[in-house]
């Protein structure tokens, strides 16, 4: 059955290490949409964060982003939304104090006050660089939990690779984890880690495998390729599954397709062997 839907997570994935996207890259998604394939960028970055990288590619996009809790065209119309509860993110919130100078609670807004922090160290040796970056979406409240006045996408939390996991095994032990949904990614070399607090029963699969039934698009029309935790849920809903070369081990143990590295066109190799035959 030929492919017709190409799910592409970005971070690891379509961008190489240096963050850019190949020209081979570009020209494999631009030859899938000639020949009517859609291609969606199925991403944990939040929209605005996610668009410059769908601006390198001169080709129509589907943006499944914030982990599948919202789809949008590249033109800005809100397609599928999937909020998480402003009481469940208040909980979460306080179950997690200890990594409250981590967490960030973000909001579907047009552009200020989207990322809301308890406090902004502009000077972060990890965080720094991106706060810079996203200033203009940037708020601070104080305590964090006064900024929940509607629901949010998620709360998000960032830092060190150990530190992550502290609160990974935190949010996994609260008495109320069937009320929300926990996407984790994880780059070891980096030392780098997310976990992004999402409306329960919300993943980057179960998006994916929303917005693909109302295309009436089959699971085994469908190629996905990812790196990361984030991805398995889409991996495993993808009638054809690849994994970069460079993805994290887990992945490479569940048998599915490997491609090349995400420095080595890794994307545009699974796209000729599987979508362009």
């Amino acid at each position: 059955m030929p492919i017709r839907f190409i799910a592409l997570d970005i971070d690891g994935t379509l961008l190489n290490s240096r963050f850019e996207v190949s020209a081979a890259n570009r020209q494999a998604i631009r030859e899938a949409t000639e020949r009517g394939v859609e291609v969606a960028l199925v991403t944990g970055r939040r929209y605005d964060f996610a668009m410059p990288v769908a601006r390198q590619i001169d080709a129509p996009l589907t943006m499944i982003v914030n982990n599948g809790a919202l789809v949008r065209t590249t033109e800005g119309q809100t397609l599928l939304r999937h909020l998480l509860r402003r009481e469940i993110a208040k909980k979460v919130i306080r179950a997690t104090e200890p990594w409250r100078s981590a967490t960030v609670v973000v909001f579907d807004r047009p552009q200020a006050n989207q990322l809301i922090l308890e406090s902004i160290d502009w000077n972060d040796p990890k965080r720094g660089g991106y706060y810079s970056r996203n200033r203009e979406f940037l708020a601070s409240v104080t305590p964090l939990e006064n900024c929940l006045d509607e629901d949010p996408i998620q709360v998000m939390y960032t830092g060190g690779v150990v530190t992550m996991r502290e609160a990974e095994t935190a949010l996994r032990n609260v008495q109320f984890t069937e009320d929300f949904a926990l996407a984790v990614t994880v780059y070891e070399d980096r030392d780098f880690a997310m976990l992004d607090v999402i409306r329960a029963g919300t993943t980057k699969g179960t998006t994916l495998a929303q917005w693909t039934a109302l295309r009436r698009i089959s699971p085994q029309e469908i190629l996905a390729i990812g790196d990361n935790h984030n991805d398995l849920e889409m991996l495993s809903f993808a009638g054809t599954a690849v994994v970069m070369d460079n993805c994290v081990p887990e992945l490479k143990e569940r048998g599915w397709h490997v491609t090349r590295s995400n420095d080595e066109d890794g994307v545009a190799a699974a796209i000729e062997r599987f979508a362009l035959v």
